[in-house]
């Protein structure tokens, strides 16, 4: 919740004009506040970058005040959702149940659901971390069909390394993303765990983007403070 409209415009025009020469197979997406997403959509050059938004209701539409559905979504050009950040875990009580009917809805509709998962501090230190996942996914995306599992991007968040300047090392990230690729296998087959893409969010930075990107398994980043600023946004896309 960053930036007013003017502000995150700006800011994409800035980032757009900075990755103008950037590698096309380097895919970058913008998930904007609501208020920010069709202007957005209309300013993206998508052989640069996509939006997609930062969350969506779990219900179709109707008397659900101040919700915004996966249809709305789509009508602004977004391609993509965030579904599951921590944050709405955490302070609005989402639970696998809820998420997993955004994602369904997100799919039907077309879009790519980004869903995230990951383990707080102390499911870290009771050694559950690798349940707590497993949970999620299960829970969350493992009812889908092959074909709907292929539409949809894993975000890997240690929620003791966001916003609070701990990065998990790129080791633990590393363990982590494999483990996940490995359970999708189980569940999916080795092709659809080869192609699914798995991102680290958690204190993602220019300093250590190369250093977590060079692991096999992680496959981009879910970036949060340090895409306020162009600069910063885009040195990490071109660390990947």
């Amino acid at each position: 919740m960053n930036k007013t409209l003017t502000e995150g415009i700006e800011l994409i025009k800035e980032v757009n004009q900075l990755l103008k020469d950037k590698n096309n197979d380097t895919l970058a997406i913008f998930c904007t506040p609501f208020i920010h997403l069709a202007e957005a959509s209309r300013l993206v050059d998508n052989k640069v970058t996509f939006t997609g938004a930062q969350n969506c209701s779990s219900e179709l539409k109707g008397a659900f005040t101040g919700e915004i559905s996966a249809e709305m979504i789509v009508s602004t050009g977004a391609k993509y959702v965030i579904i599951g950040h921590s944050e709405r875990r955490t302070y609005y009580k989402e639970s696998n149940q809820v998420l997993n009917k955004k994602v369904k809805l997100a799919i039907e509709h077309g879009l790519h659901p980004i869903f995230c998962i990951g383990e707080m501090l102390e499911e870290r230190e009771k050694n559950i971390h690798f349940d707590v996942i497993k949970t999620q996914l299960y829970e969350g995306v493992f009812n889908l069909t092959a074909e709907q599992f292929s539409t949809i991007i894993i975000a890997y968040e240690p929620v003791w390394a966001i916003g609070t300047g701990k990065t998990a090392t790129s080791q633990q990230a590393q363990e982590m993303h494999k483990f996940i690729r490995e359970t999708i296998a189980g569940k999916y087959g080795k092709d659809i765990a080869q192609n699914t893409t798995i991102q680290y969010g958690g204190s993602c930075n220019a300093q250590n983007a190369k250093e977590l990107f060079s692991n096999p398994d992680v496959d981009g980043g879910l970036i949060g403070g340090a895409s306020l600023k162009a600069a910063d946004f885009v040195a990490i896309v071109k660390a990947f």
